[in-house]
């Protein structure tokens, strides 16, 4: 059976009008985009689609349009998690996740469980959710690591627990992961500039945020990756690196819009708290995507 979520997934964007909107016209614009050049499966409502701020509404209104603008297209993925463990299984019990390969759910955040605590958060989802599921390790996020003994104890216990999007930017326990994991498991990077190691050593691939603005390169990076032809792919990875390290240096995803905006893709805007790319980082961004796009 194929693996819906082997190679290039991105977590993409939710963009706004001026006036803080839903931009459905730039929203249908970005999946092109990615639709065209290589991606393999979107992931829609995760942290970079500024999920915390966005209303149960919208969150509905915004996967039925991504659904008519994918016509099918490429495998989609759905963020729902929280840390209210009832209330994520009431949203997966009245949700309609036919069209979704999987969902991506992330580990309790500011109740800080113990493993234990994740692991039975975990548990009590495998059990009511239809689809497979990715679980989701964020510890800069949740401020609480999702040990690798937890994880594979999911994975290992529940057929539905298919993957993980680690992004713990710890190479040490990606390596542990892709070293014990059960046959079948995918370990799926979270963090653009680990990503190729991560694939290289045995991953399955990336949830990215770049890869949304640099679709073309970035999944014939992993894909080379995912070949074993690692000169060739850390080359890409070398042209690339500079803005990985500039979108995340201040917020995200502040800073990949504004790479999308440069790409005439979407506006800038994001909905507070959190605030646009200051002006330095937009010029930043536009010295590299047009030396990038030089090359």
């Amino acid at each position: 059976m194929n693996n819906p979520f082997l190679g290039t997934g991105v977590a993409i964007v939710t963009p706004f009008n001026n006036d803080l909107t839903v931009d459905y016209k730039a929203l249908e614009k970005i999946v092109e985009f990615n639709i065209a050049n290589g991606t393999d499966y979107i992931v829609i409502s995760g942290t970079t689609g500024e999920s915390v701020t966005i209303t149960k509404q919208e969150k509905k209104d915004i996967v039925e349009a991504i659904i008519t603008f994918n016509k099918g297209r490429l495998p989609l993925v759905l963020g729902v998690g929280g840390n209210n463990t009832m209330s994520v299984i009431e949203e997966i019990k009245t949700t309609d996740l036919s069209a979704f390969a999987g969902i991506l759910s992330v580990t309790p955040y500011y109740s800080k469980p113990t493993q234990e605590g994740m692991y039975q958060h975990f548990k009590a989802i495998a059990e009511v959710c239809p689809v497979d599921i990715i679980l989701y390790n964020v510890p800069g996020r949740t401020a609480k690591n999702m040990s690798p003994e937890t994880t594979l104890r999911l994975a290992n216990d529940f057929k539905n627990v298919v993957a993980v999007k680690e992004a713990g930017n710890n190479m040490a326990q990606y390596l542990e992961l892709i070293r014990d994991k059960p046959e079948g498991f995918s370990v799926i990077s979270g963090d653009d500039d680990l990503a190729l190691g991560v694939v290289l050593a045995g991953g399955a691939g990336v949830i990215s945020v770049i890869g949304q603005a640099l679709p073309k390169a970035f999944s014939t990076m992993i894909n080379l990756g995912l070949e074993g032809k690692a000169k060739e792919a850390y080359a890409l990875h070398f042209k690339m690196m500079d803005i990985v390290s500039l979108i995340f240096s201040e917020n995200n995803p502040a800073g990949i819009k504004a790479v999308l905006n440069n790409l005439e893709l979407c506006n800038k805007t994001v909905r507070l708290p959190l605030v646009e790319a200051t002006e330095k980082l937009q010029n930043s961004i536009a010295d590299f995507m047009t030396n990038f796009n030089k090359s």
